[in-house]
């Protein structure tokens, strides 16, 4: 995009601007679906929104391949704290385009990318820890964000990130892709249309939701391209392992073994809660219509009593298996069920199938057209950031009751626990090494 077309772009952005500031809590409609990818069609391609990417590893490597073949999209630069995972960026990019891979632009330090006028949106794949960082930084940038889930490691993190995105006029995409997939579309549809009744009880599979365990790895030497003190940026040092952050080659090519183990260490992550929870806990919500809202009781996973959480409108949600090992969703209602997985559906009323026309729709590259579409047209897109906000934060309640073991009452509108001084100073944590959190 030529500097004119850049100043052309911006000057929608600010056009744009008043109605992303005003979206606030209830405007944003319950019923709010992806448009098909050939909606895309109907943009003129010099409708171009330049990408920058944050973390290179291996989530962030496929969502390169899907946005990168998006006509609207160019893919500027990208940044990593691993030399070997900016090579391969470099190498990729460079590919796409038939350019030199010294020709693409990469960064050890994400400020600097965002520090470029030519970059329009950012896509953020780092580990949990850096999101809310990262993303309010990119907000203060004026760069809209495409950020993984879960939105933030920590509540406190999730408030400051949606005051930034709104006090900023932003367009915050959370990677909850699963609201773009038919299927869920779909059972979302008939669980609010009323077709299983009036909704008791939600069960929703992420794996063992226990809460993360502590670090227990063992050390390993730093590889000598990885900035491993920039790495753990806010979060107390732990010692290197290399399935924290997998290693690659590029020549010869061989990517990422494993996913980075983060996930599953209380320092670092929070285990399946959010990293399953994430995907699951959301599609239950929005179906009951607690999108931007949440429970006000969370009872800890016990012996033989799954972890619960219990809304004010009456309606239970349980953390458990439904259909063997299933990662989903069931919703049950007065006169029947409906649940979805990824790639299925199931109901107690035969006459409830997915209609053919939205079948086999994957949800990968229809979530990345949402995310462009909406910077293009300056509209939220699916998963905004206070639904990423309060999936983000049944995850981190369910994490907070099982590691007290106690049942706690939690206010939804205040975001906070009632007369709990314990469970409240878990809503955040202290950042190590300087670093600050913004708002």
């Amino acid at each position: 995009m030529s500097r004119k077309d850049s100043s052309h772009f911006s000057r929608r952005k600010f056009m744009g601007a008043s109605l992303l500031s005003a979206a606030g809590l209830s405007v944003i409609p319950q019923l709010n679906f992806a448009k098909p990818a050939s909606d895309l069609n109907r943009l003129p391609e010099s409708s171009k929104v330049r990408l920058g990417f944050i973390g290179m590893g291996r989530q962030s490597y496929g969502i390169l391949k899907g946005m990168i073949n998006i006509p609207q999209v160019e893919v500027i630069a990208g940044c990593d704290v691993y030399g070997v995972k900016r090579e391969r960026f470099q190498h990729e990019v460079a590919k796409h385009y038939g350019r030199n891979a010294e020709s693409i632009p990469v960064y050890e330090k994400y400020q600097d990318l965002l520090k470029r006028d030519d970059i329009d949106a950012v896509v953020i794949a780092t580990p949990d820890f850096w999101h809310a960082m990262i993303a309010i930084d990119a907000c203060h940038a004026k760069k809209d964000i495409y950020l993984e889930k879960p939105l933030t490691f920590t509540i406190k993190e999730g408030q400051a990130l949606v005051k930034a995105v709104r006090d900023n006029s932003i367009v915050l995409a959370v990677g909850s892709q699963q609201r773009s997939e038919t299927n869920f579309q779909y059972a979302v549809r008939m669980v609010q249309k009323g077709h299983i009744g009036k909704i008791t009880h939600v069960k929703a599979n992420v794996g063992q939701p226990e809460s993360p365990k502590p670090y227990d790895l063992p050390e390993e030497s730093i590889p000598s391209d990885l900035n491993w003190k920039l790495w753990l940026g806010p979060i107390k040092p732990v010692h290197y392992n290399s399935d924290l952050n997998p290693p690659i080659t590029v020549n010869p090519p061989q990517n990422e073994q494993v996913w980075g183990a983060w996930r599953w260490y209380e320092e670092t992550g929070g285990g399946l809660m959010t990293d399953w929870g994430a995907h699951m806990f959301d599609i239950a919500q929005w179906g009951i219509s607690m999108d931007k809202n949440g429970p006000v009781e969370i009872i800890p996973q016990k012996e033989g009593h799954p972890l619960t959480f219990k809304y004010a409108n009456g309606i239970v949600m349980t953390a458990e298996p439904f259909d063997g090992d299933t990662r989903g969703v069931k919703f049950f209602g007065e006169k029947g069920w409906i649940q979805v997985s990824r790639g299925g559906f199931k109901s107690s009323d035969p006459s409830l199938q997915v209609p053919d026309q939205e079948q086999n729709i994957s949800e990968g590259p229809a979530h990345y057209v949402d995310f462009i579409q909406s910077v293009i047209r300056r509209k939220d897109p699916i998963a905004n950031v206070e639904i990423g906000h309060s999936t983000c934060t049944v995850c981190s309640l369910g994490n907070i009751a099982n590691k007290l073991r106690r049942t706690l009452h939690w206010d939804p509108k205040e975001q906070d626990f009632h007369y709990d001084a314990e469970a409240s100073s878990m809503l955040h944590y202290d950042y190590e090494n300087g670093y600050k959190l913004k708002s």
